[in-house]
């Protein structure tokens, strides 16, 4: 689509239309004047994503039901002052059409270029006094050159107490040819009574895909040079405003059509992601050197997390192209759910102690250091994210078969429980012959013997855990680097009833070795040539030996008076119950409740 211009000056871009003066005087200005004021919109029809703001104005005014007092809240650069100018406009345009100003008359071009004396408009972060709204009030009343006297009053959630109350009766009860036009960006901060006596209309930070295509068109008619990637780079530091963005456009033109990433938010995702914290400092060293402040690059990555939380939970509201949406998804499925929300909530407290901290890059880089070092992170969230990992990590661990069981004794034969193959059928147990019917003269049946394919195999999984233990320095340890290395250097491998016992000296370094044990399994399973049951102890879980049963032909107990044990000059000068078995093999020390 091209460009051209008529009569009038106005500059037609396929359906948009930009009002220009082409005087030599104005044109001359106009090359001074920043983006987002040579393409302010002039026309209801000319603003971006507020469909809804346009539709409702135009209405009113097409079918004379304009109120007499609106209030437009929404957030920076989204056209709240922009819109109450064309309101204003409209209402005194000479030749308006379906609620649209003609741009052409004298009312028009006078409020076009500022100097209309029907539009008042008032900061009130600087006007906030109640004598500023008493002047307000007392010009009210008098008479002005159009139809509608219009007061435009900027960040109105500025005023006093006083001054809202002031304006409180005029805008109850104003002049029939008065209207009020409240803008703000927080519009909770407003009075009560204030917004029950407005029309109060909200707007939106711009669709991305919209804002895109304005971009590109004020870039085309601007003559700016620009590429897709910096485009892109332009409309993240925009976050949806229509100003912002234009701006950021400016800038990128002054820089030859490209845009260096003030804030690398990749990088500081990247170190969040391998949990390294030099890797983070040395981001915020850089970007602060850059020129960013730090309370504006929390801001940037507040903002970019926030759009990695939507990817993951409603990947329609993402306000961003196809293919960086697709870039911050997949940062967003190796950071997970739980941590994003974690890293958006520590930023957030870091904007409020950024406020009273007397050096906020510290308050930063300690925020960001707590992110990477779980033994910081203190609070349910962790605990969730570590079950979550430990519940995967279990998921991939090799099933279990049941132990094979001996049928005369009910007991697990040597080697316990095997671990195998998932896809392999799990082993039964043989069922037991029956036996032939014993002679009267025999007491007791004779036991039958195991068969003889579980005896293999708990043979060979002993022969293997035997290895493991063996070769558990060189074998395994030797074939790991790093943490998992470091983790396997803490347990020390023990075979027990055909299992692989790996025992450690506490129950934090039992927690990290269970993080790390499908690692540990696979080197595992290398060197023991198939798979094994591993089992992770601490020291003082070391089971004790069982006590031994006594049979019906078993000879009668004999018991030993400690007190004597303890004159013997053999161990009198050692622990009695320490050396008991050493004495008295196969002996048992009864407590005298037994």
């Amino acid at each position: 689509m091209g460009t051209h211009r008529n009569r009038t000056g106005i500059a037609n871009f396929g359906s948009q239309s930009i009002v220009r003066n082409t005087s030599p005087l104005q044109s001359q200005a106009m090359a001074v004047q920043s983006l987002y004021r040579r393409y302010r919109p002039q026309r209801f029809s000319e603003l971006k994503g507020q469909e809804h703001v346009v539709r409702a104005l135009k209405n009113a005014v097409a079918n004379s039901r304009e109120g007499h007092a609106y209030l437009f809240s929404g957030p920076r650069g989204t056209g709240k002052t922009t819109t109450a100018r064309i309101l204003a406009k409209v209402l005194n345009c000479e030749n308006s059409k379906d609620g649209e100003p003609c741009c052409e008359c004298g009312s028009c071009l006078a409020v076009q270029e500022g100097n209309s004396f029907d539009v008042i408009e008032l900061d009130a972060a600087s006007n906030n006094g109640v004598e500023d709204i008493r002047e307000i009030i007392a010009a009210a009343s008098l008479g002005s050159p159009g139809r509608h006297k219009v007061y435009i009053l900027d960040e109105v959630h500025m005023l006093s107490k006083g001054a809202s109350a002031a304006l409180l009766k005029t805008l109850e009860e104003p002049p029939s040819h008065v209207v009020f036009v409240l803008a703000t960006t927080d519009p909770e901060k407003v009075a009560e009574t204030i917004r029950s006596r407005t029309q109060h209309l909200q707007f939106h930070l711009l669709p991305v895909d919209e804002l895109e295509a304005h971009v590109r068109w004020v870039a085309s008619d601007a003559g700016i040079d620009i590429s897709d990637a910096s485009i892109n780079a332009v409309l993240r530091q925009g976050g949806g405003s229509a100003r912002d963005t234009l701006s950021a456009l400016e800038l990128a033109a002054a820089t030859g059509g490209m845009v260096d990433e003030v804030t690398p938010v990749d990088e500081f995702v990247d170190a969040l992601i391998e949990y390294d914290a030099g890797r983070l400092l040395a981001a915020v060293a850089h970007t602060v050197n850059f020129g960013r402040d730090p309370r504006t690059i929390v801001n940037d990555l507040v903002r970019h997390m926030r759009d990695a939380f939507l990817t993951q939970m409603a990947p329609e509201l993402v306000q961003l192209p196809e293919d960086r949406a697709a870039e911050v998804a997949a940062q967003a499925g190796r950071l997970g759910t739980p941590r994003i929300v974690k890293v958006i909530e520590t930023l957030g407290l870091a904007i409020n102690d950024m406020r009273n901290a007397p050096d906020s890059r510290v308050v930063l880089e300690v925020a960001l250091v707590r992110l990477v070092h779980r033994e910081l992170q203190m609070g349910i969230e962790s605990l969730l994210a570590r079950v979550e990992r430990l519940e995967k990590e279990l998921e991939n661990r090799p099933q279990i078969a049941p132990a094979p069981v001996n049928p005369s004794t009910g007991r697990a034969v040597l080697g316990g429980r095997v671990a195998q193959d998932p896809s392999a059928p799990i082993a039964r147990p043989a069922s037991p012959a029956p036996s032939a019917p014993a002679p009267a003269s025999a007491p007791t049946a004779t036991p039958t013997p195991e068969p003889a394919s579980v005896q293999a195999a708990a043979i060979t999984s002993a022969m293997s855990i035997a290895s493991v233990v063996e070769k558990w320095n060189d074998g395994v340890i030797g074939e790991l680097k790093g943490m998992r290395r470091a983790v396997a250097q803490m347990a020390k491998p023990v075979e027990r009833d055909g299992r692989l016992v790996l025992m450690v000296d506490n129950e934090p370094s039992a927690k990290r070795v269970n993080e790390y044990m499908a690692e540990l399994s696979a080197v595992i399973f290398k060197v023991a040539g198939g798979k094994c049951a591993i089992v992770v102890e601490t020291r003082s879980e070391e089971p004790r030996a069982p006590k031994a049963k006594v049979v019906e032909e078993a000879p009668e107990e004999e018991f030993v008076d400690i007190e004597e044990i303890k004159q013997l000059p053999t161990v009198s000068n050692k622990a009695t119950e320490t050396n008991l078995a050493d004495l008295f093999p196969g002996s048992e020390i009864l407590t005298e409740d037994q």
